[in-house]
């Protein structure tokens, strides 16, 4: 389990962030505060209520539950994990977050589930989720192994990336050829994306906004997921157009939302507030968290640490 960014709490404090996280009367945004809090906390009582998080009946709040799972790194999640990934009642987008996760853990057992789910799992986006974390795993492999592979490097922004980036000798021209190019393999496309958010200049950016193109909503959700890292404001016109788009997949438009939350400016937060009452939970129920966490930033508070400071137990 990753315990770079883990942070003590009192037993009292670790109590309310996992009843308020379960309670589903709250609204959304209480129960993400606590989520992004527990996702930070040791110990056996946040992991379980993340893991019992990942059945929620909000597809938002299951899959960001198994989201944050695999930014933990917790073996002790793969059942839990393998469970939802094999439950084709549940949402693609909770389905394909498991996928991701398991890739994120990087547990040569969980194989032969992924290579099921590859080819027997009706959404494409969770076929090319089980992609990537197979190839994941593989990296992984190969660098403990030692056979000369570049290792899996932590990101500079704190995550548990799905690939690799791609080498940092790759100039910006040929990661965008890369990205932009429908017949790469989705590893290697998300390779070059990883790599253009490292690099972080504009001709990085504006190949990163061109490929919310793509054919795949796998990547295209992906995409905005990183222009959300970088928070770059010339990116609000685009991901603006796919909060819109009534037609594309939820998990794009959750995405975008959350990443017009990071850029915050005026026209961002109008129409954050206009999607709160989309009719797609995953959206409303994001727009609703990205205008909570908002609210908290610009007061001067954090959000997902802001339980942890003085707890109040009634």
């Amino acid at each position: 389990m990753g315990t770079e960014n883990c942070f003590e709490s009192s037993p009292e404090m670790e109590k309310l962030l996992c009843e308020k996280l379960l309670d589903q009367q709250q609204p959304i945004s209480e129960r993400f505060r606590s989520l992004f809090s527990l996702r930070n906390l040791r110990g056996p009582a946040p992991r379980r209520a993340l893991m019992i998080a990942t059945r929620d009946p909000s597809n938002l709040l299951a899959h960001e539950a198994a989201f944050a799972l695999g930014q933990m790194q917790d073996a002790e999640a793969i059942p839990v994990l393998e469970g939802i990934l094999k439950d084709m009642s549940l949402h693609p987008i909770v389905r394909h977050e498991a996928a991701e996760a398991l890739g994120a853990i990087g547990s040569e057992a969980i194989i032969p589930l992924l290579e099921q789910s590859l080819v027997s799992d009706p959404a494409e986006e969770v076929q090319e989720t089980c992609e990537l974390a197979l190839r994941r795993i593989k990296e992984q492999k190969n660098s403990n192994n030692g056979d000369g592979a570049s290792p899996l490097e932590a990101s500079p922004f704190l995550s548990v990336d799905p690939a690799m980036p791609a080498p940092s000798c790759s100039s910006v021209d040929q990661l965008r050829e890369v990205l932009l190019n429908e017949e790469e393999g989705m590893y290697e496309r998300y390779a070059a994306l990883f790599a253009l958010r490292n690099h972080g200049e504009e001709a990085a950016v504006n190949a990163i906004v061109a490929s919310l193109g793509s054919r795949s909503a796998l990547l295209r959700h992906e995409v905005a997921y990183v222009l959300g890292q970088l928070q770059n404001k010339a990116a609000a016109s685009a991901l603006s157009a796919i909060l819109r788009d009534v037609k594309e997949h939820p998990m794009v438009r959750h995405e975008a939302a959350e990443a017009l939350g990071s850029i915050a400016d005026g026209d961002s937060v109008a129409l954050l507030t206009e999607f709160a009452k989309d009719p797609e939970p995953i959206v409303s129920q994001s727009c609703e968290v990205a205008l909570s966490m908002l609210e908290f930033e610009r007061s001067g508070k954090s959000f997902e640490y802001l339980f942890l400071q003085s707890p109040q137990v009634l």
